[in-house]
C-alpha cells in the first residue's frame, strides 16, 4: 500500500493529535518523531536525506499510511512526489507567537548535552536536517501545501481522508460514518 497523507506541520501544532486520528482514520500506523526512535536504523535514511541524497521514500514508508511531525514534515514535498495519490495536511497553532513559545519550551531547548550517549546519532540526525531544511527549505518548485484535506475543491488531491477505506471521514463540522455502519 502507498501513503495516503503526508503531514506538512512541524512540531508543536497537535501532530501527536494528528497521528492518533489519522491511525484510526487509516487503520494503518503513521509516521511521527517517535517512530525514529523505534527504528533508530531510520536515523541515517532522514541524514542522508538532509545531505541531499537520494531517498526511496516508497519503500522507506512502506509500512505507514501517513506521517506527521519531524523530520518527515521538512520534506513534506518529496514525500509527495513519491506518493503523488497523498493528500497533504498542514497543522498549524492559532499564531505563530503561540508556536514560538511552544516550540522554544521544548523542541529547541535540546542541546544535546544533556542526552544519553545512545542518542548521539539520533541528535546529529536532528540537528542535520534542522539545518539543512532551514538552509534550502523543501523544493520551491511545488505549490505550498493545502490547508485543509477535506476543503472541497477540483482535482484528485482534495478528498476526505478516510472516503476509500470505510472508516468514518470529517464532513465539514460533523463526523459522517458510511452507511451501513
Amino acid at each position: 500500500m502507498t501513503l495516503q497523507v503526508v503531514g506538512a506541520g512541524a512540531g508543536r501544532t497537535g501532530t501527536m493529535s494528528l497521528k492518533a486520528g489519522l491511525e484510526l482514520l487509516l487503520g494503518r500506523p503513521c509516521y511521527h518523531m517517535l517512530e525514529v526512535f523505534s527504528h533508530p536504523e531510520h536515523v541515517g535514511m532522514w541524514r542522508a536525506a538532509a545531505e541531499g541524497e537520494k531517498v526511496d521514500w516508497q519503500a522507506m514508508l512502506q509500512d505507514y499510511g501517513a506521517t506527521s511531525d519531524f523530520p518527515a514534515c521538512l520534506f513534506w514535498s518529496e514525500i509527495l512526489e513519491a506518493n503523488p495519490d497523498a493528500v497533504v495536511v498542514l497543522s498549524t497553532r492559532k499564531d505563530a507567537q503561540t508556536w514560538w513559545d511552544s516550540a522554544s519550551q521544548t523542541i529547541f531547548a535540546i542541546d544535546g548535552s544533556e542526552l544519553p550517549p545512545e542518542m548521539k546519532e539520533w541528535f546529529d540526525m536532528w540537528r542535520a536536517v534542522a539545518t539543512a531544511r532551514r538552509r534550502t527549505g523543501p523544493t520551491r518548485t511545488r505549490p505550498s501545501p493545502p490547508t485543509s484535506a477535506t476543503t472541497p475543491t477540483s482535482g484528485p488531491r482534495r478528498r476526505p481522508i478516510g472516503s476509500s477505506n470505510g472508516n468514518p471521514v470529517t464532513d465539514g463540522n460533523r463526523c459522517a460514518t458510511p452507511s451501513g455502519s
